[in-house]
């Protein structure tokens, strides 16, 4: 075994990672103007690679090593999943009850939320809508966030018939977070603690934060014109259930060997291996090739099962794939969004199949942004139009890269640069993509009035 602060190898097989995955991601880090990455490979139900890339904020400078702890997102959701599966073992929790069951005060402004049930809101069908504004501004730190947050949900209005159709819906883990807390008789947070993240080797990893950024945890970035150091941070107790959980490469690893062994890490008994015929059941369709479990995703490739759960929020992206069958699993950790966080992991599996990663094609806005920035609109557009002539398969030219921008630069308030942005892509972009950015700017401009 190879260890230090940044780096693990374990056996032959990690030193093969690193003498081809090692120069990948360097590479990936500067083409895509990364400030930090951490990285883990499970295979064969062991770590057998784990590297640390980069800095921890760009302002301090301090590099990244194997034990920082990044904001996870929406890998959160598992997680919760888990937590009711416990309770479904134990007989306190049935997946084909309605909502109500748990939470009497729980209400919508439709009369068919009665209807919703647990394994509806696992599996993203419940008819839900999606969490338009986390207040990452307001956060709320004590025990109580989470269920004031379900009882302001009245007004809200249904998407669809429950069970009907996908729609991804944060707001429907933050409910589950809340019947997790009411069966258990204790905070969401803590009961994750104890029965999920301890038991699971994840003994630094927690759902909760304080006011102050902790020694060795990631800072948020957001890339506009350029990486910015954003003095925010996505959380909010009352959104834990969807995105709170704070984890390093690491421990996020121990999660996949307790994963991959069906509820077992090192003698302790998570879940029942049966509860897994519940958890890796397809229950739906997502639209887009995927199918959904009870939180968790699934997709073939090369003939094997690729089970995955993505995460991003203001500041940070994250990526978590397994293989099963081959008892085989990676975590990707970027402290920046956007960042090619699924793109990596999914090379690094390509990579245990046997073939090796194809460098990853950097945004072309990497480099307009910053010509935007240094020199204005006129010379940006001619940047992109030259780019595009020239090197049209070294960048990616898609508008959805502009997406996020935009979007996160009008959370972080940042409207001047994101308008710059639009009307970039009001130069560059063809009508279709054009009219998601308008959308975008809409939106917030609507909030505003």
């Amino acid at each position: 075994m190879d260890k230090d602060d940044n780096r693990l190898l374990v056996g032959e097989t990690g030193k093969d990672l690193d003498a081809v995955l090692t120069p990948f991601l360097e590479h990936t880090l500067e083409t895509h103007q990364l400030p930090g990455l951490a990285i883990g490979v499970v295979a064969e139900n062991e770590i057998v690679y784990a590297r640390s890339f980069g800095v921890k904020s760009l302002v301090t400078q301090e590099p990244v090593n194997l034990r920082t702890l990044f904001h996870m997102a929406s890998v959160s959701k598992p997680f919760v999943a888990s937590a009711v599966m416990q309770w479904v073992e134990r007989g306190r929790m049935q997946l084909e009850a309605p909502l109500i069951t748990y939470l009497p005060y729980f209400k919508l402004d439709d009369d068919r939320y009665p209807e919703i049930t647990l394994q509806q809101m696992l599996s993203h069908v419940s008819g839900m809508p999606d969490v338009e504004d986390y207040e990452w501004d307001r956060p709320q730190y004590d025990e109580g966030a989470l269920e004031r947050y379900v009882r302001s949900l009245s007004s809200e209005k249904m998407l669809s018939n429950p069970g009907e159709k996908f729609a991804y819906s944060n707001m429907a883990f933050e409910c589950l977070g809340d019947v997790i807390a009411k069966v258990a008789g204790m905070s969401f947070d803590d009961y994750e603690k104890k029965h999920i993240l301890d038991p699971a080797g994840m003994v630094e990893s927690t759902f909760l934060k304080p006011a102050h950024l902790p020694e060795n945890w990631a800072a948020p970035h957001v890339r506009l014109l350029e990486n910015l150091a954003w003095e925010g941070y996505p959380y909010n107790r009352m959104h834990a259930p969807s995105s709170t959980l704070h984890s390093n490469a690491l421990e996020m690893c121990n999660w996949a060997i307790a994963n991959l062994n069906q509820g077992n890490y090192q003698g302790k008994h998570i879940l029942r291996t049966d509860s897994y015929d519940l958890l890796w059941k397809p229950w739906a369709d997502t639209g887009d090739g995927r199918q959904v479990g009870l939180s968790w995703f699934f997709q073939e490739t090369r003939g094997h099962t690729i089970i995955q759960h993505g995460g991003g929020d203001t500041g940070f992206r994250s990526h978590f794939v397994m293989l099963p069958d081959l008892g085989a699993a990676v975590v990707v950790l970027c402290n920046v969004i956007p960042a090619p966080a699924e793109e990596i992991a999914l090379a690094a599996l390509e990579l245990l199949l046997g073939d090796p990663p194809t460098p990853l094609i950097p945004d072309a806005s990497l480099l307009v942004g910053k010509t935007l920035q240094q020199q204005g609109l006129a010379a940006a557009v001619a940047h992109w139009n030259s780019l595009q002539s020239d090197h049209p398969d070294e960048y990616n030219f898609s508008g959805e890269q502009f997406y996020p921008l935009l979007f996160e630069g009008m959370m972080m308030k940042r409207e001047p640069e994101a308008r710059l942005l639009a009307q970039l892509c009001a130069q560059i972009l063809p009508e279709p993509e054009l009219k998601v950015v308008e959308k975008i700017m809409g939106h917030f401009q609507k909030k505003s009035a």
